[in-house]
C-alpha cells in the first residue's frame, strides 16, 4: 500500500522547508533565496520545545526596492504568516534588492 505526502500536514523539517521557499518564492520573485535550517543550534529553548524551527532566509527581490528594512520583513513574514509561531519560532532575515546584493 502506498502513502501520499500531505505537505499541508507534514511538519517535517524538509517538508516545512520546502513549503517555506515556495510561499517565499511565489510571494516574492526573488533572484536568490538562501534558506537554512538553524534549529538544532537552539535545542533545549522553549520555542524548540513547542515544535517551532529556527531558520534563516537570505533573500534577494525586486520587490525591496526602495523600501525599508521594516517593510521588507513585513513582506517576508505576510509570506509565511500561516506557518508563525507553530512551525517558525524564530525567523532571522536578510532582505535586499538586487541593486544590493
Amino acid at each position: 500500500m502506498m502513502t501520499e505526502l500531505n505537505t499541508a500536514t507534514d511538519t517535517s523539517p524538509a517538508t516545512r522547508m520546502e513549503r517555506m521557499r515556495a510561499r517565499l518564492e511565489a510571494a516574492l520573485s526573488p533572484v536568490e533565496c538562501v534558506l537554512e535550517d538553524d534549529s538544532a543550534s537552539h535545542r533545549g529553548h522553549a520555542g524548540a520545545a513547542s515544535g517551532g524551527g529556527h531558520y534563516n532566509v537570505r533573500i534577494i527581490s525586486s520587490k525591496f526596492e526602495g523600501l525599508r528594512l521594516v517593510m521588507r520583513h513585513r513582506l517576508v513574514y505576510d509570506s509565511v504568516h500561516d506557518m508563525m509561531h507553530n512551525e517558525i519560532h524564530a525567523l532571522a532575515i536578510v532582505a535586499l534588492a538586487p541593486s544590493e546584493a
